[in-house]
Formats: C-alpha cells, sequence, structure tokens
C-alpha cells in the first residue's frame, strides 16, 4: 500500500476498498457521526459504491491531494482518515483539511499530530498558498484541534446544509493558515532562530 506521509504515530496511506469493514464501523458510531449528520451510520453500500470509490479517484490524478488512512505505527489499527484536498470553489493551491477519527483515537493528539503533518506537505510539497478546515461551532473537540495544528479562526458562517441536526443553529467555523503564516511560525521555532 501506499503512504504519503508519516508522523511519530501515525502512518497515513492510500485507502483501499479493503478497507470497506473500517470505514463502516468508524461511520456507524453515533459520536464520531455526531457533528456529521446527527449520529446516524452511513449505510455500507453508499460507503461502498460513493464514497470510497470518490475517495480512491484522487490518486489517478496524482499525488497531492486526497483521502488517506490514519493508521497507528505501533499496532497497525485503523483509526480513520484524514483528506487534503480543494473544494469544488476552492483555487487548486488553497486545499481544505479534514479528517475522521475512532473514539479510540481521541484526546491523544492524534488529529493534531495528523493535521500539522498534513499541512506541512500542502506548502512543502504542493505549493499551497493557504490550508483551511471548517466545522460547526459547537464541535469545540475540533476546532480545538485547527488551533493547535496553527490555523487561526477565520469566521463565523451558517452553511446551507442537506437536513438540520442539533447545534447547527448556532452556524460554523472556518480556520485557515497562510503560506506566510505557516513559515512565519516555521522560522520562529528554526534553530539559531
Amino acid at each position: 500500500m501506499s503512504v504519503y506521509l508519516e508522523t511519530d504515530r501515525l502512518v497515513l496511506r492510500q485507502l483501499t476498498m479493503d478497507d470497506l469493514d473500517d470505514i463502516e464501523a468508524l461511520d456507524a458510531d453515533p459520536a464520531v457521526m455526531r457533528y456529521i449528520n446527527g449520529g446516524r451510520p452511513t449505510p455500507r453500500e453508499e460507503l461502498r459504491t460513493g464514497y470510497l470509490p470518490f475517495w480512491l479517484a484522487y490518486y489517478e490524478r496524482g499525488d497531492a491531494w486526497g483521502f488517506w488512512a490514519a493508521i497507528d505505527r505501533e499496532n497497525g489499527a485503523f483509526l480513520g482518515w484524514f483528506h487534503l484536498r480543494p473544494l469544488a470553489t476552492d483555487p487548486p493551491d488553497q486545499p481544505e483539511l479534514g479528517y475522521r477519527l475512532s473514539r479510540s483515537a481521541w484526546g491523544r493528539g492524534l488529529a493534531t499530530e495528523g493535521s500539522r503533518a498534513l499541512i506541512d506537505a500542502a506548502f512543502e510539497r504542493h505549493g499551497a498558498s493557504r490550508v483551511h478546515a471548517s466545522t460547526m461551532k459547537v464541535n469545540e473537540g475540533s476546532w480545538r484541534v485547527m488551533e493547535k495544528s496553527g490555523m487561526r479562526f477565520v469566521r463565523l458562517f451558517f452553511g446551507e446544509w442537506p437536513e438540520r441536526i442539533p447545534g447547527d443553529e448556532e452556524g460554523d467555523v472556518e480556520y485557515a493558515i497562510t503560506r506566510e503564516e505557516w513559515e512565519a511560525a516555521r522560522d520562529a521555532i528554526a534553530p539559531g532562530a
């Protein structure tokens, strides 16, 4: 399997159709899905014929953007996934960062570790000018990861979603980091700086 990057505790590798069972289990956890769709599991057939083929298609377009399985380096366990890709409305050099991790990975700094590594890759490898992420305002755990990853609060907004879920009335938050901000932070911690 093709490894995209490794951190101290994670391996981010290409997803495959063999990950279907793990992704289905991830999406079956109401706590994991709480801020995505109110806690409903994603139907297996939808994952098999919709989501996974869409995610896998990124690999055919190159190695810059895509979706990657998050694997625990210590025991090989599937922990979830990360993505880094421009949305349809984004310029091609301004990818969105996203992640969905199992509860076993929560509170251990793994989302921050993976996010920082992907932000670094976006700027170092792929010439990104900006990386952004968003979540529901009430999803404090997720926006705290964004902050710890070096992103700053950009705005509160009210997106249009296909269905209402508890907390969406408070809106969504966007966080981002520009190349200039990333370089300044990197230079501030560089030896001799």
